[in-house]
């Protein structure tokens, strides 16, 4: 008797499932892929600065990420540090992909006016955190990942932010006017 395959033993189900989940995550990446080319496109072949000043820690920003045709490793490090989780303290790298729909959103409203950031980068602790108090995150937050960031700009009525933002049509976008901020991400264009 021959030694039998384990593969041919696998309910035909199961392989239609993982067919299935696998087609879905290939559609994700290439979702996510694809609106990277088309913010860089967008945004031209010009430096790329941002400002920001954190409302939680004081502390601002103006830094270049990209010039020459290249992501800045040094602007990039700067922003990545003030974007961190400053209830832990905890840097992550900030999808270059956020940064671009920031620097597009920030022409598109014409504002040179810092950034105010409300959230950048949550560690899995943060997150909890806010979740178990009732805050309202998501357990899955891009803010996890580095791919989502609560703003709002001086100057600029938040309405309007929100408006530019939906236009772009480059991610999530959320809208959350008690609190006096907009949500953006670079994940599935989506809105609420």
């Amino acid at each position: 008797m021959g030694r039998r395959d384990s593969r041919v033993s696998q309910p035909a189900f199961t392989r239609v499932i993982d067919r299935r989940r696998f087609l879905a995550l290939g559609a994700m990446a290439a979702c996510a892929l694809g609106s990277a080319p088309a913010l860089a496109h967008a945004l031209g072949a010009g430096q790329r600065s941002l400002s920001f000043r954190h409302l939680h820690t004081g502390e601002h920003l103006t830094a270049t990420y990209w010039a020459d045709g290249a992501y800045v490793g040094e602007g990039l490090a700067r922003i990545d540090r003030l974007l961190r989780d400053f209830r832990t303290d905890e840097v992550k790298t900030i999808d270059r992909r956020l940064l671009d729909l920031l620097n597009l959103l920030g022409s598109k409203v014409d504002c040179q006016a810092p950034f105010e950031v409300i959230s950048g980068y949550r560690s899995p602790v943060t997150n909890a955190t806010l979740a178990k108090a009732g805050h309202g995150v998501a357990k899955k937050s891009l803010h996890l990942r580095g791919m989502a960031i609560d703003v709002r700009l001086p100057g600029r009525h938040l309405k309007d932010l929100h408006r530019a933002a939906l236009a772009l049509r480059a991610g999530g976008v959320g809208y959350y006017p008690a609190s006096d901020f907009v949500h953006v991400d670079v994940g599935p264009v989506r809105s609420w």
